[in-house]
Parts: C-alpha cells; structure tokens; sequence
C-alpha cells in the first residue's frame, strides 16, 4: 500500500504518542518547524502530524517549483492548502489550489503535487477499516 507524501518526502513522526484519543495542533507552529529544519534545504519537507491505522495526516511543505512526483493511494485522500498556490494534476484535470481551498480524490487516482509558490500543504489519507 502506498502512503503518497510520507513515502515520498522522508517524514518524520510529530513527537510523542500519535494513538492518543485527542490531538491538538498549531500547524503555523508545525510550518515554521519544517522551515527550521536542515531538510528545508532541499525545498521540501514533511511531517506526520497524526498517524492512526486507518488514517494519516502529513504537513508538506514545499518551495516553488518543487513536484511531489505522481503518486496514488487504496485509501481516499484530502489536499488542503494552508498557503502559497500548488497545481494538483489528477484523473486528467488541472486542480489550482490557493489557501483554504480543499480537493477530495478517490482511492488509487494518480496525481501530483507541484508548488507556484513557496506552499504548506495539509494531506489527509483515510483507509477502510479492511485495507489497512
């Protein structure tokens, strides 16, 4: 099974315990982290913000230019734009997302990420109970 970003990206889990019944996070504080990291050098870093069996969150972030290379995953996935401005290429349509905007895709549909600007880009991976 493919994990999109996380397989891509070489990211790291946030610290301490990711089962946990409740997560709260500060994604300006995560983005501002990944800025901070020596991986930022690159033009792109991630981290996996929460990690359960049947469900991922990663936070990208992206300089521009930089390409998450096409991907897919058995598990439905959400992009949503925090901010910058990326192109999302998906079942042969052009998607230009810009801060706040969202893009849902079903399971195993090909895509990839490109960043316009430098962007954070929050990707959510939700699997069924049996596939996972």
């Amino acid at each position: 099974m493919a994990e999109t970003a996380h397989d891509v990206m070489h990211t790291r889990p946030h610290a301490g315990s990711m089962s946990t019944a409740f997560m709260e996070l500060d994604l300006p504080s995560e983005v501002s982290r990944l800025h901070e990291e020596s991986a930022w050098d690159t033009g792109q870093n991630a981290r996996t913000l929460i990690k359960y069996d049947t469900l991922r969150v990663v936070l990208v972030a992206l300089r521009p230019g930089k390409t998450l290379a096409e991907n897919r995953t058995e598990g439905r996935i959400s992009i949503q734009l925090l901010s910058g401005h990326v192109e999302i290429k998906a079942g042969g349509r052009t998607f230009n997302l810009r801060p706040g905007g969202l893009l849902a895709l079903d399971r195993n549909l090909p895509h990839d990420v490109r960043a316009l600007q430098e962007s954070a880009v929050l990707l959510t991976v939700a699997w069924p109970d049996d596939e996972k």
